[in-house]
This record gives C-alpha cells, sequence and structure tokens, in this order.
C-alpha cells in the first residue's frame, strides 16, 4: 500500500508543472515580476519532486514500470528546474 501511494505521489509530480502552460496564457503571468516568480516557483517544485522521486524510488524495495518512468522523466524536471533557476536567479 505504502508503494502504491508513493506511485501515486510522483505521477501527480510528473503531471502539476505542465500547469503553467495555461497559467502563462494570462497578461499578468507575461509581465516581468509576475512571470519571474511564476516561473522562479515551478522550477523550486520541479527541483523537490525530483529530489523526491529520487529518493524514494531508491528507498523503494519494489520498483513497478510506472515508477521508473517517473524517475527518468522528474530527473529531466530536476535539470530543467536547476537551469531555469538559475537563469532566472542569476540574471
Amino acid at each position: 500500500m505504502k508503494e502504491k501511494l508513493i506511485t501515486v505521489m510522483n505521477t501527480l509530480v510528473v503531471f502539476i508543472p505542465w500547469t503553467i502552460l495555461p497559467i502563462r496564457m494570462f497578461d499578468w503571468a507575461l509581465k516581468s515580476p509576475n512571470a519571474e516568480n511564476i516561473i522562479l516557483s515551478y522550477a523550486i517544485f520541479m527541483i523537490i519532486g525530483g529530489i523526491f522521486t529520487i529518493t524514494t524510488y531508491s528507498s523503494m524495495a519494489e520498483k513497478d514500470y510506472w515508477l521508473k518512468i517517473c524517475l527518468v522523466v522528474n530527473s529531466f524536471y530536476l535539470c530543467f528546474g536547476l537551469f531555469a533557476a538559475s537563469m532566472v536567479l542569476f540574471q
């Protein structure tokens, strides 16, 4: 049961970063201070989600197929989140 709950949480972490696309359709989300804050908050969420997935994957005894997919996707999110956060912070 614990493994299923962790898999569901990792699945949600995969799909939540895509919610930035509808948010960025609004005019207020494209202006400078708001846009940087939105991108930075999503980047931080992707970094935390990637670290969470890596730690839960390494601690689980039974690694199912879907969890492996979540690991790959969230690892890409981790890399992209680090890149996006560094671009916003060091601009």
